[in-house]
């Protein structure tokens, strides 16, 4: 009993020691995850004034004279054979299946580039997402590991640069991001976003305002273009980077309440084991006194 008593004690130290740490990573988790957030809330007012600038400008002309707006044709007519997938996940772990969530979407994406005809080469961002294709034979074209948790426009654009002069330059077929789309702290499914050839928004019925430029359509675009795919990029890392902080948070909570649990479990059966014991020693003493007596 004694021996077991010991064993007890120990394991509940242990959880208890357990717990402080994983309660401290939720309560970082959760400092971090605010200024996170406030990153997106600021990102999407200037990527959707982007997107609808450049939706009113394009026309069916346009779209040809400028390579990012351009569809390059299929590999089996000449088109390049190349295609891109940038994957975006943590440097770090203890998020629950946050990263194995991103890596299974852009495995998923690949496979549909590859029964396209398409040579798929990765650019990671992120230690989860390369580690695990290195692992599994994947040869990277990129490995990013020093952006962290707090991407900038210039990480971005490092990103993307040789990736659109590439593009526009014929050698690549298509650019795509994987990235978890933040939509609440508890929220943050995995998401493929198609960054070159750049889709514009199609306005349905909607009037076309009657612009007058200066300088004209093509300038302006030749300036936007780029921009709008730099910010599909950043958008990409500032989301993913507020995705990994909600989902740290959730798992560590639910790592925290798992253990008090646990610690709730063995003190009961501590007590009861102690209990029995101080139940038998009343009785042997109890036995003893009685033995005398007779």
């Amino acid at each position: 009993m004694a021996n077991l008593s010991r064993q007890l004690r120990g394991r509940i130290r242990s959880v208890q020691n357990t717990r402080r740490i994983t309660r401290t990573q939720e309560l970082v988790a959760t400092s971090k995850l605010k200024r996170a957030q406030d990153r997106v809330v600021a990102a999407r007012p200037y990527a959707q004034a982007l997107r609808e600038t450049i939706a009113d400008l394009v026309t069916p002309e346009l779209m040809e004279r400028f390579p990012l707006l351009r569809r390059p044709a299929p590999p089996s007519k000449g088109g390049p054979s190349r295609a891109a997938i940038i994957l975006v996940t943590s440097n770090r772990g203890l998020c629950g299946a946050f990263n194995s969530n991103l890596i299974k979407e852009a495995r998923r994406r690949a496979d549909e580039l590859s029964a396209a005809g398409l040579t798929v080469e990765f650019h990671c961002v992120g230690r989860k997402g390369a580690g695990f294709l290195k692992y599994i034979g994947k040869k990277l074209a990129a490995d990013r590991q020093d952006i962290g948790d707090r991407p900038t426009a210039q990480h971005a654009a490092s990103l993307v640069d040789q990736l659109m002069a590439d593009f526009g330059a014929g050698h690549l077929a298509s650019l795509d991001i994987v990235h978890a789309k933040f939509n609440s702290p508890i929220s943050t499914p995995p998401t493929t976003t198609r960054v070159l050839p750049v889709e514009t928004p199609t306005g349905g019925n909607k009037v076309r305002p009657d612009y007058i430029l200066k300088p004209g359509p093509d300038a302006i675009l030749e300036n936007l273009l780029p921009l709008y795919v730099r910010n599909a990029i950043y958008r990409g890392l500032v989301e993913t980077a507020a995705g990994e902080h909600g989902a740290r948070r959730t798992a560590m909570k639910n790592a925290t309440d798992n253990a008090g649990e646990i610690l709730n479990a063995l003190r009961t059966a501590y007590n009861k084991g102690r209990q029995a014991q101080i139940t038998q020693e009343i009785s042997e003493i109890v036995g003893g006194a009685a033995a005398l007596e007779g």
